[in-house]
């Protein structure tokens, strides 16, 4: 479903390579962790395959989705696969909105625009995805600031699926969240993986929730891709010296 090839991203002005050098792949239908400290490139490598960095930022490699190379393709083409195909759950759900509008209004802005879905029948898609997001057709009439945290994370969710996307980029999606609350917002997003056969990349730098609900691990420091395999090995037997610091760390 999406495989990176050898990237190398380096932004103006510094001396060092934010990615150097990555490849992995994400299978259809995985869940999948991308793990590593703040820094690490692992954002990077997620603006890069939405095609949100500055320009000139990627040196070298490929990202390819279902067989397309994104790197090659114009603005027009990655703004079509942006929400219809590939869609973001971004770090700290406030960005998902503006205060201005309500949550309502901005998965009704998503279908209008992209699904060209109006009036009754975009509020009562809003209202299914916020129901599947375990949040109540209410919130739709609310402003983000009006939710917790947890709440918001739902509705950031929700606003992601808003067109049925096949893989989800899901970038530090329980930050800042209590562990509780944390604990929900993956088994929303695990749950909601199974049910529509998506395809989950997920960001965090946390290794033990990640170990949770992710089927195979990558894990990154300073721009390099330094380990991957099945949670159950890196925990049990990691081959890096920096995969063996986090795992004591939790021990």
């Amino acid at each position: 479903m999406l495989t990176v090839e050898g990237l190398r991203v380096r932004y103006d002005g510094q001396s060092h390579e934010a990615v150097s050098g990555v490849s992995f792949d994400v299978p259809r239908g995985a869940f999948v962790g991308l793990v590593g400290e703040s820094g690490s490139g692992k954002t990077s490598i997620v603006m890069t395959a939405l095609g949100l960095l500055p320009a000139g930022s990627v040196a070298a490699g490929s990202v390819f989705f279902a067989g397309r190379n994104l790197l090659a393709l114009d603005e027009e083409s990655l703004r079509r696969l942006r929400w219809k195909k590939i869609a973001l759950v971004p770090q700290g759900a406030q960005n998902s909105f503006t205060p201005v509008k309500t949550i309502g209004a901005h998965i009704e802005e998503v279908l209008r625009v992209h699904l060209r879905l109006r009036g009754e029948a975009a509020k009562a898609r809003a209202a299914a995805l916020l129901a599947e997001a375990e949040l109540d057709a209410a919130v739709a009439r609310r402003y983000p600031h009006e939710l917790s945290g947890g709440q918001k994370q739902r509705a950031a969710i929700a606003l992601a699926l808003a067109c049925e996307p096949s893989l989800l980029l899901a970038d530090e999606p329980t930050t800042a969240l209590d562990v509780i609350t944390q604990a929900g917002i993956l088994g929303l997003l695990r749950r909601l993986q199974r049910e529509k056969r998506l395809t989950v990349l997920l960001v965090t730098h946390d290794l033990p929730m990640a170990a949770s609900v992710c089927s195979q691990l990558f894990v990154m420091k300073d721009g390099r891709l330094v380990e991957r395999g099945a949670p159950e090995d890196l925990l049990t037997a990691p081959r890096h010296p920096y995969t063996r610091r986090l795992v004591r760390a939790i021990l």
